[in-house]
């Protein structure tokens, strides 16, 4: 089956959109990965999306007009990888949308909101779209996060020890997999949440990120500030668990500030760098991780990567590439994988990584232009993926 997988974090600079041919043989679960792209959203609509997120106030039309507009922006991306990805030989469409909203109260998700109307999708493509895949996860009493925990479950299992995946992107996100242990997901903190929002704020919004980690190797790790940092509860949370943007944002950040007034720019950029890749070690650490398996837009910061190997001497860093999953595709494809097992009557969630009662079906599907036709439900869901050339 031949699956394009649509994603854009809570960075929102892009929609990356990855396609690859996906059969399940047995236990394992085959991908060969065709290509990927990534399509910058239009400045008015990434601007719309930036100013309608937490904390900021907005109204019914905003949201109708962001889930009409990102549709499209998913639509475009879908037809442009139908085309140049799959020689318009694509069998469905996998969108995550982009994530509005994700309610947390005192550690437990009461919904979760992702825009981009996937009818848009369906109407551009003519090709069947699951999409909504973290409500019913959320419904069944998990986090409905991190999803890409299954796709990161059935990679590791092929590594021996005790290796982690960590993705790098608004938010970090690690998946540990122990023999013998049942696997384990959760969100360690902001990675480039409160990095982007910073770069933003100290340049008046004429940069939107730490281009190579520049500005924070240019400054010096501030102890107060990452003391401050380090004292969220957030951290002290067992897992599983889930925080996004509607936690860590710019007046969160400024809050800090004002505690730890007169630093220098650079500076605090280096600060939260440091902040990320201690909070990652810490959790690596609590988990006896053997091997690190990195990706992400955060895999793009020499300075970030230096920061976490440094915090993790004994455990080798590596990317996702190695296994054969291009780094900026890889949560593209894990959402692929996802939407094939939904179209295949496979659950897509752990509840061991999302704190779900029970595995569920995730997502929603929307009919192309043909009638929907669904093949009988596969016997028993993969034990393990293959990435093939």
């Amino acid at each position: 089956m031949r699956v394009i997988g649509l994603m854009s974090g809570t960075s929102y600079d892009a929609i990356e959109a990855a396609a690859g041919d996906l059969t399940l043989d047995g236990d394992t679960l085959r991908l060969r990965p065709r290509g990927h792209l990534s399509v910058p959203y239009p400045d008015d609509l990434r601007n719309l999306i930036a100013a309608t997120l937490p904390p900021a106030p907005t109204t019914a039309q905003t949201i109708c007009a962001l889930d009409t507009g990102v549709g499209h922006a998913f639509a475009s991306a879908a037809a442009r990888a139908s085309q140049e990805l799959c020689a318009n030989a694509a069998d469905l469409v996998v969108s995550h949308g982009q994530t509005l909203y994700h309610w947390v109260e005192n550690g437990a998700v009461r919904g979760t909101l992702q825009l981009g109307q996937p009818a848009w999708i369906a109407q551009r493509t003519g090709l069947p779209v699951v999409s909504d895949l973290r409500s019913k996860d959320i419904a069944a009493g998990g986090q409905g996060a991190p999803l890409v925990s299954m796709t990161d479950t059935l990679l590791l299992r092929t590594l021996p020890g005790t290796p982690a995946a960590l993705n790098l992107g608004g938010i970090a996100n690690i998946t540990v997999v122990a023999a013998d242990t049942e696997p384990l997901a959760f969100d360690t903190g902001p990675a480039n949440a409160l990095l982007d929002a910073a770069v933003r704020h100290f340049t008046g919004g004429a940069a939107h990120y730490d281009e190579d980690g520049r500005r924070a190797a240019a400054g010096r790790t501030n102890p107060d500030l990452l003391r401050l940092l380090l004292s969220d509860p957030y951290y002290r949370r067992p897992a599983p668990k889930t925080t996004g943007k509607e936690h860590f944002h710019l007046p969160y950040l400024q809050q800090a500030l004002q505690a730890t007034p007169g630093l220098n720019p650079d500076d605090v950029l280096a600060t939260l760098t440091r902040l990320t890749a201690v909070t990652v070690a810490d959790a690596c650490r609590a988990h006896h991780v053997t091997e690190l398996i990195v990706s992400g837009g955060g895999t793009r910061n020499p300075t970030l990567l230096r920061m976490l190997a440094s915090e993790l001497p004994a455990v080798p860093l590596r990317p996702s590439d190695d296994l054969g999953l291009p780094s900026d595709a890889k949560e593209a494809l894990a959402f692929a994988v996802l939407g094939f097992l939904t179209f295949n009557g496979l659950p897509g969630a752990l509840p061991s990584s999302t704190g779900a009662r029970q595995a569920t079906l995730l997502g929603s599907i929307t009919p192309g232009r043909s009638p929907l036709r669904l093949p009988e439900p596969a016997p028993h869901p993969p034990r393990m993926l293959r990435i093939t050339a």
